[in-house]
């Protein structure tokens, strides 16, 4: 039975799965997606909407707690002054898996993790509100 197994271990040690989870986060904040193996998504997605809840409130305490696993400053200042304030009212789902099928090599179910939302969409829509009121104000 599998009871109070609450991760999967991605059959590495400790160490190389805490390494691979803050690179591919990092990633993930970078890129805004990235195309990995289900497993590795699922696990990864964790770790990121815990990341993005804690940004949501920018303080000393929380950029240091990010800074533990994301090494990279500019990610760090990219997840709190842009990724962050997107999800600002959203309560939580801040990423989607799409899946595309399998690996050629060992048939490895892969899916794309990203984020729900891009940064720079919210400023376009809000524009393009503002336009739509304009003209339906004239």
């Amino acid at each position: 039975m599998k009871h109070k197994i609450g991760f999967n271990a991605l059959s590495r040690t400790s160490s190389h799965r805490r390494a691979m989870k803050r690179n591919m986060v990092t990633s993930l904040f970078r890129y805004e997606r990235i195309e990995t193996t289900k497993a590795k998504a699922l696990e990864v997605r964790r770790m990121a909407e815990k990341m993005i809840t804690r940004a949501k409130v920018d303080t000393v305490a929380n950029r240091r707690l990010i800074a533990r696993d994301i090494s990279d400053k500019a990610v760090a200042a990219k997840l709190f002054t842009e990724i962050a304030p997107i999800f600002v009212e959203r309560k939580g789902g801040y990423t989607r898996i799409l899946k595309t099928g399998n690996r050629l090599g060992d048939a490895a179910e892969m899916v794309i993790l990203e984020l729900v939302e891009k940064t720079g969409t919210k400023t376009a829509k809000k524009a393009d509100k503002a336009k739509k009121a304009a003209k339906a104000a004239k």
